[in-house]
């Protein structure tokens, strides 16, 4: 075999070996290298419920905890909803002593005392209510909040006696009484009859403020049903929701089981109701303390005290 004859033969195997980019197939290929996955620190963001954004939490908590792609409206704790309406440093608390019992010694897959303890313990309030003094905008106010969290915001005897006093004390007191309401339970089951009682209890209180010509505005959130929707919360001069909550007496699942029949879109939501005519009016959360200051310095007739001659 001549010279260039083996020349050629090495050169078109060297040629088949070689890739034309990149290294040559027999080439011996390096481990890769071992990357340590960076652990994203948890508590930092949050994905919305309703459009699957991911909202960083300081930016939700900086909206009101709103989400700034669809404005779906997060739940707010009793507290975290006062501290949104009343000017900073100006809410007392008000009964805030009051402790649930257990008259039932109620048992079910746990004991209500334990039960009770538990909620407590999570979400360090006795009840699921908050009720205080407060001013907003400057005009004192009784405020009341109730907690979706706290056993689903039902309505035992403690949040009814809560929301009666408020009434009462916005009655001695002369001053307009706001309740936001976010309760999903209705009244409490393992309360039984004194459970049941607190509708009647809060419907009569309000009944008198609104005798004596008091100003009651209730605020309904996502979600207010059941023995809530049905007496205290709908008994407002004014009733204002917040967008899309759920609103009603029975869910509209059960609804919908019973009679057999779909319910329209929308069925039980703000926009809803708003059509009508159960609410007045629809207020995004941001607004909310400027559209009842307004309500408040509308509705309000500053009281004169008499003089002798």
């Amino acid at each position: 075999m001549t010279p260039q004859v083996l020349q050629s033969q090495t050169t078109n195997e060297v040629t088949r070996r070689m890739p034309l980019f990149g290294k040559p197939k027999d080439a011996p290929t390096q481990a890769p290298r071992s990357r340590k996955k960076k652990e994203m620190p948890e508590g930092l963001w949050t994905k919305c419920e309703s459009c699957g954004e991911i909202i960083y939490n300081k930016t939700l908590e900086e909206q009101l905890r709103v989400c700034p792609k669809c404005q779906h409206h997060f739940t707010l704790g009793a507290r975290e909803r006062i501290d949104t309406l009343a000017d900073p440093g100006t809410f007392h608390e008000l009964n805030g002593e009051l402790m649930p019992l257990d008259p039932l010694k109620f048992q079910g897959p746990a004991a209500y005392k334990d039960k009770l303890l538990q909620e407590q313990a999570t979400f360090q309030m006795r009840d699921a209510c908050l009720t205080g003094t407060a001013t907003l905008g400057g005009h004192e106010v009784m405020l009341a909040a109730t907690d979706s969290r706290f056993m689903m915001g039902s309505m035992g005897s403690v949040l009814g006696e809560k929301v009666t006093r408020a009434a009462e004390h916005a009655l001695e007191k002369r001053l307009p009484l706001i309740i936001v309401s976010g309760s999903g339970g209705g009244a409490r089951m393992q309360e039984g009859l004194f459970s049941l009682m607190q509708m009647a209890k809060t419907s009569a209180a309000l009944s008198h403020l609104h005798q004596a010509g008091g100003l009651f505005i209730s605020v309904l959130t996502h979600p207010t049903m059941a023995g809530v929707m049905a007496s205290f919360a709908a008994l407002g001069d004014v009733i204002i929701a917040e967008p899309r909550a759920l609103i009603g007496f029975t869910g509209p699942r059960v609804i919908e089981q019973t009679i057999r029949q779909k319910l329209p879109e929308g069925f039980q939501r703000s926009e809803f109701l708003l059509e009508h005519g159960l609410i007045d009016c629809i207020v995004a959360r941001k607004e909310l303390k400027a559209t009842l200051i307004r309500f408040v310095e509308d509705f309000t007739v500053p009281h004169v005290p008499s003089h002798t001659p």
